[in-house]
C-alpha cells in the first residue's frame, strides 16, 4: 500500500500545481476554480473560467508553468479554519458550498499551502513537491466539459487531465501502452474482422455476433463445458425470465439497482428479465432432496442475463445490456469450502495459462462495515465468511488484498484480475462465499446423522461473461487469435483458374477434419488474396500452384512464422489437428 499511497498523493500535490499554474496564466480573479482529486493514472482539476475558452492546444503552457512554479512547492502548511474564515478566505460559490457541507457534517475545515498556494483540501499531499516529483514524470493530458458535482443541472465546467507516475520512465511505458490500446481497440478490430455489429435498431449494449464472432463464442462455449464436465459439473437450463416473487426471495428486487422493468402478463402476473442465475439455480436445488453423499453438487450454465445498465457505461462488448455467463453454483458442506475454492483455482489457473494470462492478483471483497444495513446477514456470518476466504488465499500462498464494501448483498468474494499482453488489467474470475441465500430460499441436505443441514454456495464464473471475455481476448491478441479460435484457420489460395481443382481438394479435406478453411477461387490477383488473408489475421495460408500440383504437397504460410518447408497433405492434417488440439 505504501507505493499506491504516495502515488496518491503525488498526484492530488500536482492537481494543486495545476490549479496554481492555471491562476498564475489566466487569472485567479478570472477563475473560480472548484476542485481536483487523483485518479488513476493521474489527476484533473475543474474550473470555471468564465467566458474564456480553452483547448487542448494551451495545455504546453499551462505544463510549462507548473515545472517553473515546482522548484518554489518546498513544504506544506496545514491551517485549520472555522466556517466564517473559511467563507471569508474562498468568495467562489464552488467553494462556498465545499464548505457549508464540511461544516454541516462536524467535520475539520482545513486549507493547505506551497509555494504561495492555498487551496481547501482534507489533505493527502507528498512531502517536499519539489524534491520528490520528477518533473518530467508527469504530463498534461486533455480538456474535457464536466458537469459541477457531475449533476446536468448544473454549470458546465472546463476539467483539465493530467496523467502522473513516479518516473518519467513509468510515464512513458503508461503512454505507450494507451497507444498500443488504441490500434487493439476490440470495436475497430471487432468490425474490420466481421466479429460483430451494434445497431442502434436493435439498441446500446445489445451486441450481436456475426459469424465469425459466433465461431469464437462457441469454441469459447465448448472448451469451458468440456473442463468443467470433466471436473464433475452438471449442466442445466434455465428461461430467461422469471415471477417478481423469485427476486423478492433472493433479495435482488430491493438491493440491486440493475435490474430490468418488470412487465405484466394479461392476468395480471409480474415477470422480470433475469439479471443473475443463482435464484432459478437455487429452486432447481429444491427440486429433490439431498444426502450429504451428494456434495459438493456443481450446477453449471453458459447463459445470458439482462442488466439495465446506464447508456453513458456502456463500451462495445466490455460492458453490455445482455450478458451471457459461465455461471456456476456449487452447493456444498462446510467441511468442503476449502478444497473447493482450491479446485476452482485449479481450473482457472489452467484456463487462464492457455491464453497467456499467466500474471494475476486477488482482491478479497468484504462489506462496508460502516453501512451494514446494505447487506444480508448477520455479523457473525460475515466474519465467518471472510475469514474463510482470507484463509484460503494464505493456505494457497496467493498474494491479495482486501477490498471493503466491494462484497455482494450476500456475501464476500474473491476477484481475480489478469494482466493482458500489453500490461493492462481486467477483473476475469469471481468466486463468492454464500451463507445467507441458503437460508432464504431453505436449502438443506441430510447429514450423516440423519439430521437437515443447511448447504453453503459457492457462485463462480471463470470467464465473467463471454461478450467481455471476447473483448479482451480481442485487444490482448490485437486480433490475431491462435489456431483453435480462429474464425477461419487455414486459406486456401490458387494461383492461376487451372490450380482450383486440386485447391479444392485440400480445401474439402481440410473441412473432412473439421477445420475450418477458406477457399479462395474467386478471380482476383494472388497478391490481392494473400493481403486479405493477412489483414484477416488468418493463422496460415496454401498457396497452390505448378510445383505443388507436380509434387502431390502444400507449401504453408504462417501469420506468425511466414514460409514453412513444403509438406505432404497427411503431414498438413496431422500438424493442424495437433496445434488444435494443444489450444498453444
Amino acid at each position: 500500500m505504501e507505493t499506491n499511497d504516495k502515488l496518491h498523493n503525488l498526484r492530488h500535490t500536482l492537481a494543486h500545481l495545476l490549479a496554481s499554474a492555471v491562476g498564475k496564466i489566466y487569472k485567479f480573479d478570472k477563475i473560480k476554480l472548484t476542485l481536483g482529486p487523483s485518479i488513476e493514472n493521474g489527476f484533473y482539476y475543474d474550473i470555471d473560467f468564465g467566458n474564456e475558452k480553452i483547448s487542448d492546444s494551451d495545455l504546453k503552457k499551462i505544463e510549462d508553468t507548473m515545472r517553473k512554479e515546482l522548484p518554489k512547492w518546498t513544504a506544506w502548511e496545514q491551517k485549520e479554519l472555522n466556517k466564517e474564515e473559511a467563507l471569508n478566505f474562498f468568495k467562489n460559490e464552488y467553494k462556498i458550498e465545499l464548505i457549508n457541507e464540511i461544516a454541516d457534517r462536524g467535520e475539520k475545515i482545513t486549507t493547505y499551502t506551497c509555494g504561495g498556494f492555498t487551496d481547501l483540501c482534507r489533505g493527502g499531499h507528498l512531502d517536499h513537491p519539489s524534491q520528490n516529483i520528477d518533473p518530467l514524470s508527469f504530463k498534461l493530458d486533455r480538456v474535457a466539459g464536466a458537469y459541477w458535482r457531475g449533476n446536468e443541472k448544473n454549470k458546465m465546467l472546463t476539467r483539465i487531465y493530467g496523467l502522473a507516475f513516479e518516473t518519467k520512465e513509468d510515464l512513458d511505458t503508461y503512454i505507450n501502452q494507451r497507444e498500443e490500446a488504441k490500434k487493439r481497440d476490440h470495436k475497430k478490430l471487432g468490425k474490420e474482422l466481421g466479429l460483430f455489429v451494434i445497431s442502434e435498431l436493435v439498441g446500446k449494449g445489445l451486441p450481436m455476433y456475426l459469424p465469425k464472432g459466433n465461431i469464437i463464442k462457441t469454441e469459447l462455449e465448448n472448451f469451458i463445458r468440456k473442463e468443467k464436465e470433466n471436473l464433475g459439473y452438471s449442466f442445466v437450463t434455465i428461461p430467461h425470465i422469471a415471477r417478481k416473487e423469485l427476486y423478492i426471495r433472493s433479495g435482488h428486487m430491493g438491493k440491486y439497482d440493475a435490474m430490468m422493468p418488470i412487465m405484466t402478463d394479461e392476468n395480471g402476473e409480474e415477470f422480470v428479465m433475469k439479471a443473475m442465475n443463482c435464484p432459478h439455480h437455487f429452486e432447481i436445488y429444491n427440486a429433490e432432496p439431498h444426502s450429504y453423499r451428494d456434495l459438493p453438487l456443481r450446477i453449471a450454465e453458459n447463459t445470458t442475463v439482462y442488466r439495465n445498465e446506464k447508456s453513458g457505461e456502456l463500451a462495445g462488448l466490455l460492458r453490455v445490456k445482455n450478458l451471457t455467463q459461465d455461471d456456476t453454483h456449487h452447493f456444498i458442506r462446510n467441511d468442503q469450502i476449502e478444497s473447493e475454492i482450491e479446485m476452482i483455482f485449479g481450473l482457472m489457473q489452467k484456463v487462464y495459462n492457455i491464453f497467456g494470462f499467466k500474471d494475476y492478483k486477488v482482491e478479497i471483497s468484504i462489506r462496508d462495515p460502516k453501512n451494514k444495513e446494505k447487506y444480508f446477514g448477520s455479523d457473525d456470518v460475515w466474519e465467518k465468511a471472510e475469514n474463510i476466504l482470507v484463509n484460503s488465499a494464505k493456505k494457497m500462498n496467493l498474494k491479495y488484498s482486501i477490498e471493503e464494501g466491494e462484497a455482494a448483498f450476500y456475501g464476500p468474494k474473491i476477484d481475480i484480475k489478469i494482466k493482458d499482453s500489453i500490461g493492462r488489467e481486467w477483473q476475469l474470475a469471481t468466486i463468492q462465499l454464500d451463507f445467507n441465500q441458503p437460508n432464504n430460499f431453505e436449502m438443506d441436505y441430510v447429514g450423516e446423522d440423519g439430521k437437515k443441514h443447511r448447504v453453503v454456495v459457492l457462485h463462480v464464473a471463470i470467464f465473467g461473461s463471454f461478450e467481455r471475455f471476447i473483448g479482451i481476448l480481442i485487444e490482448h491478441y490485437a486480433g490475431a487469435f491462435p489456431l483453435w479460435l480462429s474464425p477461419v484457420q487455414v486459406k486456401i489460395i490458387p494461383v492461376r483458374e487451372n490450380h482450383n481443382e486440386y485447391a479444392k481438394q485440400i480445401y474439402d479435406l481440410l473441412k473432412e477434419n473439421n477445420i475450418r478453411a477458406e477457399l479462395a477461387n474467386e478471380n482476383g490477383n494472388l497478391g490481392g488474396k494473400v493481403r486479405d488473408a493477412k489483414n484477416n489475421k488468418i493463422p496460415y495460408w496454401i498457396v497452390i500452384g505448378d510445383k505443388e500440383i507436380e509434387a502431390d504437397k502444400i507449401t504453408l504460410e504462417s501469420r506468425d512464422k511466414g514460409q514453412l518447408n513444403q509438406i505432404s497433405k497427411e503431414e498438413l492434417i496431422a500438424k493442424l489437428l495437433k496445434e488444435i488440439k494443444s489450444k498453444k
